[in-house]
């Protein structure tokens, strides 16, 4: 479970993502893939979640909380997240593998065409299964990736010492205002993190597969445990190229081109090889597992439902594997376009995180119900891609690069007559570079709207919220004729319900009750310090 979870969860475009920023703004960028860093410890509480909805896919544990219709919207935005995500990952390998191999011998698109039939191969064939021993062989394969880069990369710039003397003293620092992630941007990742990973669609077949409820826990938490180590690695490497091309004289004429350039200056040719493996195997086993989670979106929720409810298994098979296959080709497609990859792999994060808002409440909040969940959903990313829009509008002095500026010179502009002259200056982009301030925003208004309208409207029907959340307080355990209830083997959750703590039923037997919960909790925490005081440490050799 850790290696599925670790090996599904990175890809080669957090590497090319990572280098890319420190490589940029020095390490403190860090933060950019350690956005879920500090929340990772909530994973824990959040794992039981899936299993306990004896569901197949998230649009399933929509449509059992507020509905078939919020289900097949679910579903459809679920698809686009795959979509987006493939097509972000094939074209980070894309890039660092034809930087690593010298630039002349294949193009970031070829790259991207010849993983893309690979990956279909194996996927179509084999399933789910496929998938997972793939991702265990693919995890053991990015924690070389991440590493081996690092020795020769140290010897070629002259350790620790050689770069401080080159790169300015910031760029050694585990967090800084220069690194464009100051704590507003921080706190804004985080959120993003928490809420967006809730409702990412490939999250139940992760980590409701395994042989126990505690399994699922230990693989969603230590697999991403597992990966803010390896962060470590791909962010050192930014700094050794960062000294490299100072040392080189030499630039890049694309940013993004950093952990390649580092792969072919620091690697000799069988290593070189070895890396590209890792790459194409990192790559190829997290675009399985999204193409069979993708097949399995559209025919268990749109297929079944709206076309054929009593299709039988053989049939829903087989279109699973062709409605898999199409909608891959459709990320193929997005890869071909897309030319920043940290800016897509944010966009994909960030609409998982808009979904989010009405996944979490629902079972955070019992009397959230379908109108306070669509609504929040039209407002989330309404707000979002018109604060992303205000951001392109131009003034005499170029673009905006924060969200505040933008806002007073839409009212002066507003004020003066102007305002149609500034917005027609503005572009509506699918894929925005990230910003903390229409984020933020988004999910303000998308919460704010998901609170009042559920207050507002009917509330759903006391069956179909007692069949719910009483499903969530029953265990997998259970259903065996000695076995006693969750809240008597210290497994009750924690997260469901907020506002049941206002009642005292809920603090009788706490900590006996919720056992599991808070000591899985503070270890996870202890192990998150653990990793930080590493990174700080790391930081500190060369002084």
């Amino acid at each position: 479970m850790v290696g599925q979870a670790f090996g599904t969860g990175t890809n080669a475009e957090n590497p090319v993502a990572q280098t890319v920023a420190t490589f940029t703004h020095g390490f403190a960028a860090i933060w950019y893939q350690w956005k879920n860093m500090l929340i990772t410890p909530f994973y824990w509480l959040l794992a039981p979640w899936y299993r306990r909805s004896r569901r197949t896919t998230i649009a399933e544990i929509i449509e059992d909380r507020y509905g078939r219709t919020l289900g097949l919207v679910y579903t459809a935005l679920a698809i686009l997240f795959f979509v987006f995500n493939q097509g972000a990952m094939l074209k980070g390998a894309g890039k660092m593998i034809s930087v690593a191999t010298g630039g002349q011998i294949v193009s970031p698109n070829g790259v991207v065409l010849v993983m893309t039939v690979a990956f279909i191969l194996y996927s179509f064939f084999g399933g789910l299964k496929a998938s997972a021993y793939t991702d265990m062989i693919q995890g053991l394969l990015i924690i070389l990736l991440s590493f081996m880069l690092i020795p020769a990369g140290l010897a070629a710039v002259g350790g620790f010492s050689g770069m401080r003397a080159q790169l300015p003293a910031d760029f050694f620092q585990l967090y800084n205002d220069r690194s464009g992630i100051d704590a507003f941007t921080l706190a804004m990742l985080a959120l993003n993190g928490l809420v967006g990973i809730t409702a990412m669609p490939h999250m139940l077949s992760m980590y409701a597969t395994g042989r126990s409820e505690r399994g699922g826990r230990v693989g969603m938490t230590y697999g991403a445990m597992v990966k803010r180590f390896c962060t470590i690695g791909w962010a050192l490497t930014g700094l050794i190229v960062a000294a490299l091309i100072l040392q080189l004289g030499t630039t890049l004429k694309d940013p993004e081109e950093a952990f390649g350039f580092a792969c072919l200056h620091c690697l000799g040719p069988g290593l070189i090889g070895l890396m590209v493996s890792c790459v194409l195997a990192a790559n190829m086993s997290t675009c399985s597992n999204f193409m069979v989670n993708t097949g399995a979106l559209f025919t268990n929720n749109i297929y079944r439902e709206c076309f054929r409810p009593k299709a039988v298994d053989r049939e829903l098979l087989w279109v699973g594997r062709v409605s898999g296959l199409m909608l891959t080709l459709l990320g193929v497609w997005f890869a071909l376009c897309v030319e920043h990859v940290l800016s897509a792999f944010l966009f994909t994060e960030t609409i998982a995180a808009l979904m989010g808002i009405m996944f979490m409440g629902g079972f955070l909040w019992k009397r959230a119900n379908r109108y306070g969940a669509t609504t929040s959903l039209v407002t989330a990313f309404v707000v979002y891609y018109a604060m992303n829009f205000l951001m392109t509008c131009k003034t005499s002095d170029g673009h905006f690069e924060n969200l505040w500026p933008a806002s007073q010179h839409l009212y002066e502009c507003c004020c003066n007559g102007e305002v149609g002259e500034f917005l027609a200056s503005g572009q509506l982009l699918l894929v925005s570079k990230w910003k903390g301030g229409p984020f933020g925003c988004a999910m303000l208004a998308g919460f704010i709207s998901f609170v009042l309208v559920s207050l507002a409207t009917k509330p759903e029907s006391p069956e179909l919220i007692a069949r719910f959340f009483d499903k969530m307080r029953s265990d997998d355990e259970l259903e065996k004729p000695t076995a006693e209830q969750p809240a008597a083997k210290g497994r009750d959750l924690l997260l469901l319900d907020l506002p049941g703590w206002f009642t005292a039923a809920r603090w009788r037997g706490f900590f006996h009750r919720y056992r599991e919960d808070l000591l899985g909790f503070l270890l996870a925490c202890g192990a998150m310090v653990v990793l930080i005081l590493m990174a700080w440490g790391l930081m500190q050799i060369g002084k």
